[in-house]
């Protein structure tokens, strides 16, 4: 039992578990034809790569760091964008009351038909990405993103032309919300993934909150269609850099290679990771020098270079330790026989689709995230992000009861002002998800024995449950308070501490979905989209609703959802202890294939 996690009683080898942080004192040994495995060395411990980048050219894995960095942070930016269309009301609540001439829940339901919209749409556009890729979805969202912008900020006096505009709108972020994650996933390795999507979460998740304060000054400066129009804008100038720059991250990469999927039922998997967890603890220690070595090498100089401390171990029956240079180090002449494709050029890398990328039924990849989210993992996944996300949609959509209305009588500017807090409190999380996600999962690889676990993603839930629970726990009662002189900043504060939990269990639940289960994310990822979505587009309905029935009073009402997230945070502790039984037992018995959608 490594750390708590049981070890399973039937397979050896469990898809997802790895030695991505490898130790040069245990190296690994070849077996029925493995004859090397890359390696990071650009640390002061090498770590083996994981899944293996292929010896194409093309493969994402391949490509330079700052160049997968740079279409990382494209997405992540033009994600801003799109996903502020969320909140882009919420400090317009008032304005919108008296210029459509409707009640404020209907306003609300504006943002609902948003929801809506996003989560209807990822059931179409993720098995789209699945079979044909990601980037004419980036590309063909982002062109939407502007005209459904416009179409909004025209929309005066119109209510149904607006209630259109946001379920269009929804549609348009779509592939932002559900497919920047998977990306990540297509670029990077499992020990470079941690801070990357703390980033995009981040955009996806927190960047919105910063929308707020600004749309409250805009609206009152020059009217609230402006805060559509500048959308529409700044998306236009994502849009050229999204089309040049952004090229197909998916990639058909040999199933030998993700060795993170790999099972002890596979060919050569079960003897290469027995000796793997065999290796002598003193083994006789070699240099690079002393390993076997021809001219040939990978996939030419080129290559060698794609990333900074990329270098392969060469294995023998011997041990040998693993190579510390900066570059690919020769392979053995079996391998490099492969002749590799050409390398894309930058003229094939603007090609909306490069080949079909999975031999699947387009019905069937629609209706798997609906059969997923009966898989224990992945409906774990569902209510750690849906909910926190679901509570701070409710929140912001009873914000303006409590601060528009008496006693304090706030304007469209200091109710965007109020999501200062919330702002800060993403920002808050991002930093403390990208710290502790990969340094713990090192640390508890290291602690071990090199042995990495995908429940060790799990650690995050700590911080997440301690940030989220104080801030539904405490809204409540502060937010009531309002009327006996409790200084705004207060429920604020709490507010801004639910969004930090928020954003840490997003990090949390994404990245134990990819790592666990990665050959099913991108499905994994749409229904944890859909779920959030329609979950909080039913809150916008019932928000309201259950204020009154609470009589205007918030604190029993959030008792009640702070309990209902403690006790969804501490279900990941039977996660933790049984996951790698689970992850087994669900790769022997094929939960896809049972219900008739593999």
């Amino acid at each position: 039992m490594g750390l708590g996690v049981l070890e399973d009683r039937v397979m050896e080898h469990v898809p997802g578990t790895t030695r991505y942080f490898d130790d040069p004192e245990r190296p690994q040994f070849s077996s029925e034809g493995v004859e090397g495995l890359k390696c990071d060395t650009s640390g002061p411990m090498p770590i083996i790569l994981v899944p293996q980048p292929s010896d194409d050219p093309n493969d994402p894995l391949n490509w330079p760091l700052w160049k997968r960095d740079l279409i990382t942070f494209i997405l992540s930016v033009t994600a801003i964008f799109a996903t502020c269309l969320g909140p882009i009301l919420a400090a317009n609540t008032l304005t919108l009351t008296e210029d459509f001439s409707v009640k404020f829940a209907k306003v609300a339901e504006l943002t609902g038909w948003y929801l809506f919209g996003v989560g209807i749409a990822a059931f179409f556009f993720v098995p789209s990405g699945r079979l044909w890729g990601k980037r004419h979805l980036f590309v063909g969202g982002t062109i939407l993103l502007i005209i459904t912008s416009a179409w909004g900020g025209a929309s005066r006096h119109n209510y149904a032309s607006m209630a259109a505009a946001r379920v269009f709108q929804g549609v348009a972020t779509a592939p932002f919300e559900s497919l920047v994650n998977v990306a990540v996933g297509d670029l990077y390795c499992v020990h470079q993934r941690g801070i990357r999507m703390a980033f995009t979460n981040l955009a996806v998740f927190g960047g919105a909150f910063f929308t707020p304060i600004l749309v409250g000054k805009i609206t009152h400066e020059i009217g609230w269609q402006w805060t559509f129009y500048f959308v529409a804008i700044f998306c236009g100038l994502c849009l050229p850099a999204v089309y040049f720059f952004c090229p197909e991250t998916a990639y058909r990469r040999d199933q030998s290679l993700n060795t993170d999927m790999l099972s002890s039922d596979g060919p050569g998997a079960q003897q290469l990771f027995a000796n793997t967890l065999n290796a002598p603890e003193e083994p006789e220690k070699t240099t690079k020098r002393d390993a076997p070595s021809t001219p040939d090498t990978l996939v030419g100089d080129d290559a060698n270079q794609t990333q900074v401390g990329l270098s392969e171990i060469p294995i023998s029956s011997a041990p040998a330790a693993p190579a510390t240079s900066s570059t690919a180090a020769p392979v053995p002449r079996a391998r490099a026989s492969v002749v590799p494709p050409p390398k894309a050029t930058f003229k094939d890398s603007l090609a909306m689709f490069n080949g079909r990328k999975a031999d699947e039924n387009f019905v069937k990849l629609m209706l798997r995230p609906i059969v997923l989210f009966f898989h224990p993992a992945f409906f774990w996944a569902c209510l750690i992000q849906g909910l926190m996300i679901g509570w701070t949609v409710f929140i912001g959509v009873i914000l303006a009861q409590f601060f528009i209305g008496p006693p304090l009588w706030w304007g469209e500017v200091e109710t965007g002002y109020a999501y200062t807090a919330a702002f800060v409190g993403a920002i808050v999380g991002f930093l403390i998800a990208g710290l502790l996600s990969d340094w713990s999962a090192r640390l508890m690889t290291k602690w071990n024995k090199g042995i990495y676990e995908p429940e060790f993603r799990l650690f995050l839930i700590i911080p997440m449950m301690i940030f989220g629970c104080i801030g539904l726990y405490g809204w409540g009662p502060t937010a009531d308070d309002l009327l006996w002189d409790i200084p705004p900043a207060i429920p604020l504060m709490f507010f801004g501490f639910q969004v930090a939990g928020m954003v840490i269990g997003a990090v949390a639940s994404s990245l134990y979905i990819v790592d666990a289960y990665r050959d099913l994310a991108i499905e994994g990822f749409t229904i944890m989209i859909v779920f959030k979505n329609l979950l909080s587009f039913g809150l916008t309905l019932k928000a309201f609703q259950w204020l009154v029935l609470n009589q205007t009073k918030a604190t029993p009402l959030f008792n009640i959802i702070g309990s209902v997230q403690l006790v969804v945070c501490l279900s990941s502790i039977p996660l933790y202890v049984f996951g790698k039984r689970m992850r087994s037992f669900y790769h022997r018995h094929d939960w896809l294939a049972f219900c008739k959608v593999r």
